[in-house]
């Protein structure tokens, strides 16, 4: 098969795995039934039941919408929007706004609805194509691959790994298992079944598997629990009492790194595998120091991206420290603040780790198959001789 079939063939059955997972459903069965979904106008506002206190908004508004979508379209019918007092939440409406509406059928009309936010759905799946396009225009078949990749990485997580922790699955095996099979589709379909795919899953695992070491036993050193995590003490009271939430943490570290790992290893496999094409007759060492000297240079800056994406999600919290001046040594012993500070640094020497991993093991695959091809040489030439004379 030649490499643009054996790249076609790979995003078809990328394509046909995805379509699968879309699917299939092992979610473990909620107890809240929920309703039908549609895009609104919101036509009227009443804001008498609101109570405003300084910046802070609660209780409810009343909202008249036209369903823009749906069986129901054109209805017109009165929802509210309840206002928590939380603003990472909460929204409020004007008329004129779209929005998604969550409504149930009584006597076939809609009834007791309810906004679920501005509607952005459409924008999303915008974004997401937008971004699936440029990846086929910069990279052709390739970056076909790549955008099968990413929605195959997200409906693996949604699809499996979270009902399999909801159902009782041990979180951090679970997460190996998962982080392993999105490693091996990503590398093999990306790089390839060859040498450049082998070395690259075989750094990336071995990676994610020492950053799983590390933070199972910083973890437990730091003396950190699960609850650290936003939402972890909510989904205990949804009725899930038996999570383990240490381990879903620990599992969040080497899942959140993986995709950086698996970055970095395929950076070091593919510049081994432009090595060995330009200097075939190059040694074992010389091979993996030229590797390594690669190495230097990536893994500079792949560290330091951990360090703004990790803490960047978090910069009103900084900022409140500063704010209130809080004593520095008070900060960074903050159980939330030195979870952050172990997924940081645990993921950093995953990082750090996963570039010689790769080197050894593209230099090993690349060596050992050159010298089984020369003694394979030696026996034959020998034999050629004799016949000649």
């Amino acid at each position: 098969m030649s490499h643009t079939r054996r790249e076609w063939f790979f995003a078809l059955v990328l394509a046909t795995i995805c379509i699968g997972l879309l699917f299939l459903d092992l979610a473990p069965a909620s107890p809240v039934t929920t309703g039908l979904h549609a895009r609104a106008l919101v036509t009227a506002v009443d804001n008498t039941d609101v109570r405003t206190n300084l910046i802070v908004k609660t209780d409810t508004q009343a909202l008249e919408v036209r369903l823009l979508s749906g069986p129901h379209r054109g209805y017109a019918m009165s929802i509210t929007n309840r206002l928590t007092g939380k603003m990472e939440f909460d929204e409020f409406y004007e008329a004129g706004a779209i929005v998604l509406v969550e409504y149930d059928v009584v006597d076939g009309e809609p009834k007791h609805g309810a906004a679920r936010g501005h509607y952005r759905l459409h924008l999303q799946l915008m974004l997401v194509g937008l971004f699936a396009a440029l990846l086929i225009a910069v990279a052709g078949v390739t970056g076909l691959k790549a955008a099968l990749s990413f929605i195959f990485a997200a409906l693996v997580l949604w699809k499996l790994f979270f009902p399999a922790v909801l159902l009782g699955f041990s979180p951090i095996p679970t997460g190996l298992a998962m982080v392993a099979l999105l490693t091996a589709s990503i590398t093999f379909s990306i790089g390839g079944l060859n040498r450049r795919g082998v070395a690259t899953f075989a750094g990336s695992m071995l990676g994610v598997l020492l950053t799983c070491a590390l933070a199972y036993t910083f973890t437990h050193a730091f003396q950190l629990h699960g609850a650290v995590r936003p939402f972890a003490e909510t989904l205990l009271y949804s009725g899930y009492y038996e999570l383990r939430l240490t381990d879903i943490f620990i599992a969040s570290v080497f899942i959140a790194c993986s995709g950086a790992v698996m970055d970095l290893a395929m950076d070091i496999a593919a510049s081994m595998e432009e090595i060995a094409q330009n200097r075939p007759n190059i040694g074992f060492f010389d091979h993996l120091v030229s590797g390594l000297r690669v190495a230097r240079a990536v893994v500079g800056t792949m560290t330091t991206t951990l360090l703004l994406a990790y803490s960047s999600s978090h910069i009103c919290m900084f900022l409140l420290f500063v704010a209130k001046d809080l004593p520095l040594a008070n900060v960074l012993n903050a159980p939330f603040v030195a979870a952050e500070i172990l997924n940081i640094l645990v993921g950093s020497f995953g990082l750090v780790t996963v570039a010689p991993f790769t080197a050894l093991v593209a230099a090993l695959l690349y060596h050992l198959r050159g010298r089984r091809a020369a003694e394979r040489g030696a026996l034959v030439a020998p034999a050629s001789l004799g016949g000649e004379a």
